[in-house]
């Protein structure tokens, strides 16, 4: 879909780096969350949920971040095509840049990391029916919430090395620890069989409605959806049909579960989707529950934001960007391809360097001029009155997703200084966020990049550094309906296919696919349904954390 002026670190160093034949003791984190004897937990109901909980707390340590954030933390996005890290940044993030080893912390992290869900999970599945003072309801909606967190550890190591150890049972003595690796099928039957559990289980509830003391918790929905997603993975594996036609029928029953788009703030739904108030909305099928309190935010308010977003005193950060390829990849408001060469006469016969002349701001100095030209842009185009207009007719006549995910050059951001709500403008050469200009500031002014409007706040709507509190999304209900689409499409039932990616277009106010006024927008075959349903992925969950998986899946990850 889209060309990336990057290199990708391999995932064949995860596999690489780690073969195994039995699983290292020292991975598994056997360090008690419960602050008592492991011995003592079974013997009160008390202690017995904060074990529970402990397998959730697990979340916050991958969700939630310091200064000193560890390599491997990286969102899996930045892995992927839709997003890059800031230059400042490459030292943190080499791994992104192809220069991982097997020996790199960050693949051991990660294996522990997941493994520690399974570890707490199992103790709980292997325990929790021995606590005296637990009603048996409880016991098994307990047991049904750790198997599907087992199973959510397991569904990460599957996808990321296809085929671990898989340990079912409690293991008292990590060093015990010896099975041989499983097989990548194995290991998917035995996330299916969890998930399947989950779903069966009469205590678990459907969903939570909005302002429930236990939302975020587990749900049958959230089964379905990574019950679906696992058959998925098993389908492009193994080319079986079939397994297409069980994550349908999985994605089919969460619409019967009360799950539906988000589309209470009209227009400007898809953009209100990703703000607090909004946050447990019919949309969210299961996400990270984020308050500013120290371990629980959400850091990506810091880490998506720039320096005008309001943090208290520093400013915010922009260490993951959007990738220039996955802007680009946006449609036109007709529906049809976007081309730079129908806004630039030359742009294909330029260098990219020439091509910066078209990003440059009205009324440049002649120092500007001076430094831009030793640069390399081809100062002849520079258009001194109108440079900056020309180029937001790029960005202004597009699917309506791009500048609700994304701040393109000219356009306008909310930010604050100081307490104070101030509006800025992403323009290159930067010069300064002060009340002459009030220029987008970002942790790199030498550089001109796109920025993201996803998870980041605006105005004075956040005031602690790391400690946002908008919650992180895991699946939401748009996706569900982009991975029934691709399902009915494989299985060639393309017209079905078309009906539900016009919902997640509509919802955006984008032009619906085989709308006779514009013809670009006519499916022509089940290959052309295919990359279409490819594309409105990466439209719609750009900068969630979803990407990187999905090209996985489809095997398209080294083409991009």
């Amino acid at each position: 879909m889209m060309k990336i002026n990057k290199i990708y670190f391999a995932i064949i160093a995860l596999v690489a780096g780690l073969c195994f034949t039995s699983c290292d003791p020292d991975m598994l984190n056997t360090k008690s969350t419960y602050q008592v004897g492991s011995a003592n937990v079974w013997e009160k109901a008390s202690l017995a949920r904060l074990a529970v909980n402990g397998i959730y707390s697990e979340f916050y340590q991958r969700s939630s971040t310091t200064s000193n954030e560890d390599n491997w933390r990286v969102m899996y996005e930045a892995y992927s095509s839709v997003m890059d890290t800031d230059r400042n940044w490459y030292e943190n993030q080499k791994v992104c840049y192809g220069d991982g080893t097997p020996a790199s912390g960050t693949f051991s992290n990660m294996f522990k990391y997941y493994y520690t869900f399974v570890y707490r999970a199992n103790d709980v599945i292997s325990h929790i029916d021995q606590v005296p003072d637990m009603e048996p309801e409880e016991k098994a909606k307990l047991k049904a919430e750790a198997k599907f967190l087992r199973a959510y550890g397991y569904f990460n190591l599957n996808v990321l090395w296809r085929g671990v150890p898989l340990y079912l049972e409690y293991i008292e003595d990590a060093a015990t620890a010896k099975k041989p690796r499983s097989t990548e099928n194995e290991v998917w039957q035995a996330i299916i069989d969890d998930l399947t559990d989950c779903i069966n289980e009469v205590n678990l509830p459907d969903r939570y409605a909005a302002g429930d003391g236990d939302y975020g918790r587990v749900t049958r929905g959230a089964a379905y959806a990574y019950r679906g997603h696992a058959y998925q993975f098993m389908a492009a594996r193994t080319k079986d049909s079939g397994y297409y036609r069980l994550a349908l029928a999985d994605f089919e029953q969460i619409e019967k579960l009360g799950y539906k788009l988000f589309t209470g703030a009209g227009a400007n739904s898809f953009k209100e989707l990703l703000k607090p108030a909004n946050e447990q909305c019919e949309e969210m099928i299961f996400s990270i529950q984020c308050v500013e309190f120290s371990g629980m935010g959400n850091p990506r308010a810091m880490l998506f934001g720039n320096r005008g977003t309001y943090t208290g005193d520093k400013g915010a950060w922009n260490n993951y960007i959007p990738n220039p390829g996955f802007v680009e990849s946006f449609e036109n408001a007709d529906g049809s391809k976007f081309e730079w060469k129908d806004y630039f006469e030359g742009w294909d016969e330029m260098t990219p360097k020439a091509r910066s002349v078209f990003f440059l701001r009205n009324n440049m100095t002649d120092a500007e001029k001076k430094s831009m030209a030793a640069y390399g842009a081809d100062m002849t185009k520079y258009d001194n009155i109108h440079n900056e207009a020309n180029i937001k007719k790029a960005y202004a006549n597009r699917d309506p997703r791009l500048q609700m995910s994304v701040i393109t050059p000219y356009s306008q951001y909310n930010g604050g200084i100081s307490g104070v709500a101030y509006t800025f403008t992403l323009r290159w050469p930067y010069r300064s966020e002060g009340s002459s200009y009030r220029d987008l500031r970002t942790d790199t002014n030498s550089m001109f990049y796109y920025l993201w409007r996803k998870y980041v706040p605006e105005g004075l709507d956040h005031t602690m550094t790391w400690l946002y509190r908008q919650d992180n999304i895991l699946c939401r209900y748009a996706e569900i309906l982009l991975r029934r689409a691709e399902c009915l499409n494989e299985l060639g039932r393309t017209d079905e296919a078309v009906a539900l990616v016009n919902q997640v277009r509509s919802r955006a106010g984008h032009v619906q696919l085989n709308d006779p006024s514009f013809p670009a927008t006519e499916v022509k075959d089940q290959a052309d349904m295919r990359e279409r349903i490819r594309n409105e992925f990466y439209w719609e969950l750009g900068g969630e954390d979803s990407m990187y998986f999905n090209e996985l899946r489809w095997g398209t990850w080294i083409e991009k």
